[in-house]
């Protein structure tokens, strides 16, 4: 395949264009280091600082003798984004490109409308690109499950069948998003499916879960190639931060009652997930949307598992419920379905005491890097 990564140098990007060139694919990232940038502004930066673009493909040729091609450039804006399209003529895009952060999208108002302006005019952008340069290829984004929200009902995969006054239709599940970063990706799932439906396209979303890790085996133990390690209250997922954590003797900050639930996955496994969407593509004209996580936890239980995990090595770990500073149920019934990257051949990492007593050993080599101001939260929704 011609594989474009749009956002390849993130916390999933980068890990995703070695994994794809590892299995001969021809591979090109496309990014501007916003993420690396609004991290630095806001005082979040990652455990350990990530080498460029090209520094990594230097180093991943040195190891691995594949070749990584790299575009540095704003995929926000259209002219730019068109010319990419024109110059590697992709048959599979992957669309990570995007602010990933809840909390930093309800910082305030400049927050809020970066967040929204960079998210939907590059999914717009990808898009439109898409349909003029090479309208048969496969977009692959990455969507989340918060997306759905917390319904007190099953969770379908992406798309549920409703009979009303004797008749019946098939619609997209209904989004109820936490965070305006969550309603920027409900956005991105309705304009995917206006354009399917519209002109054509193939496109898969990826319905992912909050994800964990660091290593992959593509990275090769290189640190130079490892994704970007983030444990504060802004960019870092739970798992990472709780692990951070226990490693610097902070207690670990559950938000409010800890019954908060979703679903987790490795990062080896989202991974195989998207090789696995770009091996089997959508269909010309379809929306296809798979529930991206392996197993759920609610906070609590991850919290305890962190607390016994370090407990095994040696240390002693303390949990502190928080006030929440988030605006969201705190106890709640939580049942996703999730077969269909199975169904494609998903063999997954699950989450045991073996891989966090891995990740805490690795943290705590690192222990000189980590700041303990950038754990506690520093926003909270109801200030927006």
């Amino acid at each position: 395949m011609k594989v474009l990564i749009l956002g390849g140098d993130g916390y999933l990007g980068w890990p995703t264009a070695m994994y794809f060139s590892s299995r001969g694919h021809e591979v090109t990232v496309v990014d501007n280091y916003y993420r690396k940038i609004i991290s630095e502004a806001t005082s979040s930066e990652a455990l350990l600082d990530t080498p460029s673009l090209p520094v990594k493909a230097k180093e991943y040729k040195k190891i691995s003798g594949n070749i990584i091609n790299y575009i540095i450039g704003d995929l926000s804006e259209y002219n730019f984004t068109l010319r990419v399209f024109k110059e590697v003529i992709p048959d599979t895009i992957i669309h990570y490109a995007e602010q990933p952060s809840a909390p930093y999208s309800m910082r305030g108002e400049k927050e809020a409308i970066e967040t929204l302006n960079n998210n939907l005019n590059v999914t717009l952008n990808c898009i439109l690109a898409t349909n003029s340069v090479v309208p048969n290829a496969h977009i692959i984004k990455l969507g989340t499950m918060g997306e759905y929200g917390t319904p007190n009902i099953e969770i379908e995969e992406g798309w549920i069948n409703i009979e009303h006054k004797g008749r019946s239709e098939k619609f997209l599940f209904p989004r109820a998003a936490g965070s305006l970063y969550h309603t920027t990706k409900v956005l991105d799932t309705d304009l995917l499916w206006f354009y399917v439906k519209t002109f054509g396209l193939r496109v898969t979303d990826l319905m992912q879960g909050p994800v964990y890790g660091f290593e992959t085996d593509e990275a090769m133990s290189n640190e130079k190639l490892y994704p970007h390690f983030h444990y504060d209250d802004l960019f870092g997922t739970v798992i990472n931060r709780f692990i951070t954590q226990a490693v610097v003797g902070v207690p670990l900050t559950v938000y409010g009652k800890g019954g908060q639930t979703r679903g987790y996955l490795n990062i080896k496994d989202t991974l195989s997930c998207v090789y696995l969407a770009a091996k089997a593509p959508a269909n010309k004209g379809e929306l296809r949307i798979f529930n991206q996580f392996t197993e759920t936890f609610s906070v609590n239980e991850l919290a305890e598992m962190v607390r016994e995990a370090s407990a095994e090595i040696g240390i002693n770990v303390q949990i502190q419920n928080l006030v929440n500073p988030r605006k969201e149920a705190e106890s709640h019934f939580y049942k996703p379905a999730h077969t269909g990257l199975f169904e494609l051949g998903l063999k997954p990492h699950l989450l045991d005491n073996k891989t966090l007593i891995q990740m805490i050993k690795w943290i705590s080599a690192k222990v000189d890097y980590i700041d303990k101001q950038k754990i506690l939260p520093r926003t909270a929704w109801n200030k927006l």
